[in-house]
């Protein structure tokens, strides 16, 4: 599947995004008219002016979604029902995932190339697994004597808000939306207010899809004033939140001075690569580390900037990553010969670049890239060597193009340095010995450690954090879904045997 560049250009000019909230299954303007710039990062250009919605907006969708929950339209549809509905928007997605990757490229940045995987592939697969998995959650019988009859049943929680990061659009949409529509909850969407374009559009395919009015809305917005009004909010249930520990941790204080909603976290990382002194410092390796922190320029959660490499290693490691991330071209998004993309904004190149040098000014020695370049908002990858534990570009997320290469003396230091973090989201470790591979995994304090490969997973396997990198809720798998159904007792007092 693939777009040459001027198939990606046609398309874009022929693009009229929606650029209203989505409520009740209709677009309509903000309560008040007032909207925000969506702007190319690659260009720095307008491409819309969005609504911005208010916390009447949230209000209008909560009224619509609790009516909907309510009534029973989607909560209570058969479990087929609402299986054939996620089915038909899979399908949907597919039909339009060239028009989907070329907004979703303008509006973040991210190369066409890697738009066309995630929505091509990876977001209908998620609305298909978890139609599938509709109707296959069911509850238990608990164990009683004849004079009780005990029902564990699971029901869907309510009405949810899904607030969404800026990197990942639509796939993070898919990772929230499919599970709880399954789960039969009636859902508010808030994407990030740097790619709201994308969403909106998945709310009109919803709705073609059959999902019903007030099923689903998506509220474009600003964090401190959509966001803030989905957190406070005292009628939504549930809120899912992807993004910065900084505004999780709000998400959790809005849910302590409300309602005491569920507030379900996936946050920041500073996810290590570790290399032990048996690793086969082969091609495929280096691919993996350079990936494991370029892909996506960087801009990904699980991403492993930090790579502490084994110091008999170091030299060779570092040759042959330069000459990978030498080989990454930088530019316009929409060819598909870029590698990676521009910075989704000019304060986020502004931060990526201020790491960077600070990176310099700690001693850290930049062996490549570092620089950045308009117009729009690009910056070449960076490696840096000599890294310290102590040093700020080791420690804090950086979410750019950064790789930064830390030496360490055997397997112990290496694990000791990896746990000396905040963060608990991702860890990837490279040896030939499965017993090292096992005993590391074990005590690395990460929701993922991935084994000779950089990989998050699949659809089917939990995604989440410990630390400050997340809460005990997961995206992914079953217990995505899990977490957006009540568990109730049903304790029924029967007749007594042989009683009148």
């Amino acid at each position: 599947m693939s777009l040459t560049k001027a198939q990606a250009q046609k398309i874009a000019s022929g693009l009229k995004p929606e650029t209203r909230a989505f409520i009740a299954g209709s677009f309509r303007d903000a309560s008040d008219g007032a909207t925000f710039a969506t702007i190319n990062p690659a260009t720095g250009e307008t491409l819309a002016h969005v609504a911005h919605s208010t916390g009447s907006d949230v209000d209008r969708a909560v009224v619509a979604a609790r009516r909907t929950f309510d009534d029973g339209a989607w909560s209570r549809a058969a479990p087929e029902g609402r299986k054939a509905v996620l089915l038909k928007l899979a399908d949907l997605v597919r039909e339009h995932r060239e028009e989907l990757a070329v907004l979703e490229s303008l509006d973040s940045g991210k190369t066409i190339t890697d738009c066309l995987h995630e929505i091509g592939n990876e977001v209908p697969t998620f609305f298909q697994w978890y139609a599938e998995l509709a109707d296959k959650s069911f509850g238990k019988v608990a164990p009683t004597g004849e004079e009780n009859l005990a029902l564990i049943v699971k029901e869907p929680a309510g009405v949810v808000g899904l607030v969404l990061p800026w990197n990942f659009p639509l796939l993070m949409a898919a990772w929230k939306l499919a599970p709880a529509l399954a789960a039969g909850c009636s859902c508010i969407v808030k994407p990030a207010e740097q790619t709201p374009l994308t969403a909106l559009r998945l709310a009109e395919l919803a709705r073609e899809a059959g999902v019903p009015d007030g099923a689903l809305s998506v509220l474009p917005g600003l964090g401190e004033t959509t966001g803030q009004a989905i957190g406070r909010h005292p009628d939504i249930d549930i809120v899912s939140f992807t993004g910065s520990t900084e505004v999780g941790a709000y998400f959790l204080r809005y849910a302590g001075e409300s309602n005491l909603k569920v507030i379900g976290l996936e946050m920041g990382g500073k996810s290590p690569f570790i290399v032990l002194d048996d690793a086969d410092l082969n091609d495929d390796l280096i691919e993996h580390a350079a990936m494991s922190a370029f892909w996506n320029g960087g801009q990904n959660c699980s991403a492993n900037m930090r790579q502490l490499v084994d110091a008999t290693l170091v030299e060779d490691f570092a040759e042959r990553v330069i000459a990978r991330a030498k080989n990454f071209f930088v530019g316009d998004p929409l060819d598909p010969e870029t590698s990676i993309g521009a910075m989704v904004t000019a304060e986020h190149q502004d931060r990526v670049m201020s790491y960077i040098g600070k990176g310099k000014a700690e001693g850290a020695r930049l062996l490549t890239g570092g620089d950045a370049f308009g117009p729009g908002c690009f910056i070449q990858p960076a490696v840096f060597a000599d890294l310290t534990p102590d040093m700020t570009i080791s420690r804090e997320e950086i979410f750019g193009p950064v790789l930064g290469i830390l030496p360490v003396k055997g397997m112990d230091e290496a694990l000791q340095i990896a746990r000396d973090s905040e963060y608990g989201l991702h860890a990837s470790v490279f040896t030939r010995d499965i017993d090292r591979a096992i005993h590391m995994a074990r005590r690395l304090p990460c929701g993922t450690v991935s084994v000779n490969g950089f990989s998050e997973g699949n659809v089917t396997t939990p995604f989440g954090g410990y630390r400050k990198s997340g809460s005990l809720s997961r995206d992914n798998g079953a217990e995505a879904m899990d977490q957006y159904l009540q568990t109730k007792t049903i304790w029924i007092c029967t007749s007594q045997p042989g009683a009148a």
